[in-house]
């Protein structure tokens, strides 16, 4: 008996457990480690990393913040304020843009057109459209604030918007512009369900019998 427990002691002492052999013949009493005190820095460690982290915010969140604090500093007193400005809208979107003498930047609810237009060629061209209509595509800044619809409603209101407000530069950019279709606003809207109809036009099967 004394031989097992003695051999159980040394393989227990192997495993960083610090044993106490009692006088009785068979009880052993077991001293904890350090074990639970180092993983338990670990952790706190580790959630001091993932807040401090946390705290940092994301690259996206810091880019709209600082394009955010860009628009205001060349946009004194806001939207409202300037005067070349234009509103477009199409289906159920509106956009509200204002034109600013620069280097064809682009801004969008305070985030790059093609990151906002998620880099769709067909939506960044509705954009662009109106200034290379007249050759102004690095002559201005344009900057947005859309609300309603879609992604594509919002990118034709845009450009809807760009036309008006460039007509507010000049009365002369109206004969180009309108030859190209770009001061029209488009009236056309999803068509409303019926009654007894599955969508606005579509019927049902016919069934004779």
């Amino acid at each position: 008996m004394a031989l097992s427990i003695s051999s159980l002691t040394s393989s227990l002492s192997s495993l960083s457990f610090s044993s106490h052999i009692s006088q009785g013949p068979s009880t052993l009493s077991f001293v904890r480690s350090n074990s639970l005190s180092i993983s338990h820095l670990a952790k706190t460690h580790s959630l001091a990393v993932v807040a401090s982290a946390a705290a940092v915010g994301s690259p996206l969140e810091l880019k709209t913040a600082d394009l955010k604090k860009y628009v205001k500093s060349r946009l004194p007193g806001g939207f409202a304020a300037q005067t070349i400005i234009g509103t477009g809208r199409r289906k159920c979107a509106i956009a509200r843009v204002v034109l600013q003498e620069g280097t064809g930047k682009v801004i969008i609810n305070y985030r790059d057109a093609k990151d906002y237009l998620q880099g769709n060629p067909l939506w960044l061209q509705y954009v662009k459209v109106p200034l290379a209509t007249l050759g102004y595509e690095s002559s201005y800044d344009v900057f947005v604030k859309a609300h309603g619809g879609g992604l594509s409603g919002q990118a034709q209101a845009i450009s809807l918007g760009i036309a008006r407000a460039l007509l507010k530069v000049s009365e002369d950019h109206r004969r180009p512009l309108r030859k190209e279709g770009l001061l029209t606003r488009d009236s056309r809207v999803v068509e409303r369900k019926k009654v007894g109809l599955k969508k606005a036009r579509k019927a049902p099967q016919y069934s004779k019998r």
